[in-house]
C-alpha cells in the first residue's frame, strides 16, 4: 500500500495534504472544512465536568445541546484520562455502550468511542460508533484488528506512558521529531491493520505526558503534525497547561481554548475535539470562509 509522504516544509490549513476524512459510510472533504468533535463525558469524575453528565438523563440533555449547536461528530467516554479510582472492563462497557446505543437512536450524527480497549470498541461499533478515539496511541494489540472489522476510523494519540499514569517529569530526546516519529508508526500500524489513510486520525496528545510548556510547543507546531498525509485532530479544550501557563481555574479557559483552536486550524488541524460545540462551530465555518477564499500559500 502507498503510504502518504510527509512534506518537507509543513504547509498551513490553506492547502491540506489529506483530502477527505472517513465517519461511518460518509466520506468528507477537510482540505479546508473542519469536523468539530463534541465531548461526553460518561464518568463521575471528568477532569472539567466534574460529573455533570453522569447522571443518563443529564448525558442526553447535554447530547441535545451538542447536537442543537452543530456538533459533527460526538465522542463518548466512560475512563478519564487521568489517575483516579479503576475502572475494569465490565463498568466501561456499562458506562459507554448503553449511551451510543441511546445516541445512535436518537441522532443521525456520526459517534466515536473515547477508549483504549479493544473490546469496548468492538462493542461500542456494534451499538452505532464509527470512531475509536483512542489515547493509548493502540496499547491494546487488538484494537486496529477491531477497528478494521468495523470498517471504523481510529484516532492515533501520543502519549509517553499509558492512561491514567502519572507524568510529572516528562523527558524527550526532541519533542516534535518523537512525536512525529511515533504518530507516523502508529498510522503505518493502522495501514497494515487494513485502514485507509482517511480512517486514520493523528493527535499530538497535549497534556499527556507533557509538561505545560511542551504542550504548548505542540500546539505552536500543529502544521509539523497536519502536514503528515492523515487527519490531524486538536484537542485542548480546556487543558491543564492553559491552567497552568495562563493562571486559570477550569472554569475561565473558554477564551484561550478558543484561540487555541483557531490557530490549530489555520495550521491544519482538521478535527477539534471540544466543550464549547457553538462557540468551536463558528470560529471554525468562520476561518473555513476565509480558507476557501484565500489563494493556495507555502
Amino acid at each position: 500500500m502507498n503510504r502518504p509522504q510527509a512534506n518537507p516544509e509543513p504547509m498551513t490549513g490553506v492547502v491540506a495534504p489529506y483530502p477527505t476524512l472517513q465517519l461511518g459510510d460518509a466520506v468528507l472533504p477537510i482540505t479546508t472544512r473542519t469536523v468539530v468533535m463534541g465531548i461526553l463525558n460518561r464518568t463521575p469524575d471528568s477532569f472539567y465536568d466534574q460529573g455533570a453528565t453522569w447522571g443518563f438523563d443529564a448525558f442526553l440533555r447535554r447530547a441535545d445541546e451538542l447536537v442543537a449547536a452543530g456538533a459533527d461528530l460526538l465522542d463518548v467516554g466512560g475512563v478519564k484520562a487521568g489517575p483516579g479510582p479503576e475502572v475494569d472492563e465490565a463498568e466501561e462497557l456499562e458506562r459507554v455502550v448503553p449511551a451510543i446505543a441511546a445516541l445512535h437512536e436518537r441522532f443521525d450524527v456520526p459517534l466515536s468511542a473515547d477508549t483504549w480497549r479493544a473490546a469496548v470498541l468492538d462493542e461500542a461499533c456494534k451499538a452505532g460508533a464509527v470512531v475509536g478515539n483512542d489515547i493509548s496511541g493502540f496499547a491494546d494489540p487488538d484494537y486496529l484488528a477491531v477497528a478494521a472489522r468495523h470498517d471504523a476510523t481510529v484516532v492515533a494519540t501520543h502519549i509517553r506512558l499509558r492512561p491514567r499514569v502519572p507524568d510529572p517529569e516528562p523527558v524527550y530526546d526532541d519533542l516534535v521529531t518523537d512525536v512525529r516519529d511515533f504518530l507516523v508508526e502508529r498510522a503505518h500500524r493502522a495501514e497494515a491493520a487494513g485502514l485507509r489513510p482517511r480512517q486514520i486520525v493523528l493527535d499530538a496528545g497535549l497534556d499527556l505526558g507533557k509538561t505545560p510548556a511542551m504542550s504548548a510547543e505542540l500546539l505552536r507546531e500543529s502544521a509539523v503534525h497536519a502536514s503528515l498525509g492523515y487527519p490531524f485532530l486538536l484537542s485542548a479544550s480546556n487543558k491543564r497547561f492553559f491552567g497552568e501557563l495562563l493562571d486559570l481555574a477550569i472554569d475561565d479557559r473558554r477564551t484561550e481554548s478558543l484561540a487555541a483552536l483557531a490557530y490549530g486550524v489555520i495550521a491544519g488541524c482538521r478535527i477539534v475535539r471540544v466543550h464549547d460545540v457553538a462557540g468551536s462551530v463558528r470560529v471554525c465555518r468562520t476561518i473555513e470562509a476565509i480558507l476557501e477564499r484565500a489563494p493556495a500559500v507555502r
